[in-house]
C-alpha cells in the first residue's frame, strides 16, 4: 500500500478554520501504518459529539458547528476519514473498500475509548457511522442521521445516479466545487480552497473518486450483508435516532423514512428537515448545533 500525506502547509491559514490537528496512527493493508488526523476540542470531560463527514469533504464542514458545542460545554471529535482531509491517502483506489473504512473508523474509535457519545452523521459518515453504532451499541448516547442511509442492495436515486456518472468520469474532481455544487447558498472563493486543500494534485483523490462506487445499491456491491446484520441492531437501538434531512437533496431525499420506521429510539423523536442542500452543515450550522446540544442535554 503506497500512502500520501498532504503537507501540512496546504492547511495553513484556511478561511475559518482555527483548529489544530491530532494524530492517531491505525493499520492499513499489509500493517502499513495510516495516520488519521481529527478535531479534538472542548474540555476532555465534557460529553462527547461525534461528527462524521462524507464525500468528497473533510471536517472543515463541520467548522462552524465546533465552537458553538464546545461554547455550550461539549467536547467536540471531528475525524476526517482515510484518504480526505488532513488523514493519509492511499494511493490506489483498490485499496479503498467499504469495510476497510469501517475497521479504520473502528480503531480510532477504540483508540481514544469513547463512551456516551452522541453522533451526527452525513452522506458516508452515516453509512460508516451508523456501522459503528450497531458495532457498540453500548458506547453511544444518541444518533442524528442527516442525508444518509445505510444501504442493502435495494436500488438508488436518480441523484445519486446522476452523481456516481459523474464522479466516475469526470477528468479533473474539482471537490471544491462539488461541495458549492451541493449547497444551496454560495460558497466563498476561500471556502472552496479549504475543500480543495486536501488534494494538491489527482493523485491525492483516490478514495474521493472511489466512494461513490462502493456504495452498496445493488445485491452484487460488497458490504450489502454486512449492511443487513447493521440493520438488525439498529432496528433494537433504543436510544434517541433523529432524523435532520434538509429539504434540497435530490441524493438522499426520502431516506429518513427507513430509520423513522425501523429503529425504535426514533419513534418518540421530534424529526425535523432543515433547509439546505446535500451539505447541510454549510447551510443550517446553528440549526444542526442546536439539535446536538438538546440531544446531549437529554441523554445526560
Amino acid at each position: 500500500m503506497k500512502v500520501l500525506r498532504t503537507p501540512e502547509s496546504r492547511f495553513e491559514g484556511l478561511a475559518d478554520w482555527p483548529f489544530g490537528a491530532h494524530y492517531v496512527d491505525i493499520r492499513g493493508s499489509g500493517d502499513v501504518a495510516l495516520r488519521m488526523a481529527y478535531v479534538d476540542e472542548g474540555p476532555r470531560d465534557g460529553a462527547p459529539v461525534l461528527l462524521m463527514h462524507g464525500e468528497p469533504s473533510w471536517s472543515y464542514l463541520y467548522r462552524h458547528i465546533i465552537p458553538r458545542l464546545v461554547a455550550q460545554g461539549h467536547r467536540v471529535l471531528a475525524p476526517d476519514l482515510i484518504g480526505f482531509g488532513r488523514s493519509d491517502k492511499p494511493a490506489s483506489r483498490a485499496d479503498y473498500t467499504y469495510e476497510r473504512h469501517v475497521d479504520w473508523m473502528s480503531q480510532w474509535f477504540l483508540a481514544l475509548d469513547l463512551k456516551d457519545v452522541v453522533l451526527f452523521c452525513q452522506d458516508w459518515g452515516g453509512l460508516i457511522g451508523l456501522r459503528l453504532v450497531a458495532a457498540f451499541p453500548d458506547r453511544f448516547a444518541g444518533v442524528i442521521a442527516g442525508n444518509t442511509s445505510l444501504p442493502v442492495g435495494g436500488g438508488s436515486s436518480p441523484g445519486f445516479d446522476a452523481w456516481l456518472h459523474m464522479s466516475q468520469t469526470i477528468p479533473v474532481m474539482p471537490i471544491g466545487g462539488i461541495l458549492n455544487m451541493g449547497t444551496t447558498r454560495e460558497l466563498s472563493a476561500d471556502e472552496i480552497a479549504a475543500y480543495d486543500a486536501p488534494f494538491p494534485d489527482e493523485s491525492f483523490k483516490e478514495g474521493a473518486r472511489q466512494f461513490p462506487a462502493l456504495v452498496p445499491i445493488t445485491a452484487e456491491h460488497g458490504s450489502v450483508a454486512e449492511n443487513q446484520e447493521a440493520w438488525k441492531v439498529l432496528e433494537t437501538f433504543e436510544k434517541p435516532f433523529l432524523t435532520a434531512f434538509s429539504d434540497n437533496d435530490p441524493v438522499t431525499k426520502g431516506a429518513e423514512a427507513a430509520f423513522k420506521a425501523r429503529v425504535p429510539g426514533a419513534r418518540n423523536e421530534a424529526h425535523v428537515i432543515l433547509p439546505g442542500g446535500h451539505f447541510l452543515q454549510e447551510d443550517s450550522p446553528a440549526a444542526i448545533a442546536d439539535l446536538l446540544d438538546d440531544m446531549v442535554r437529554r441523554t445526560r
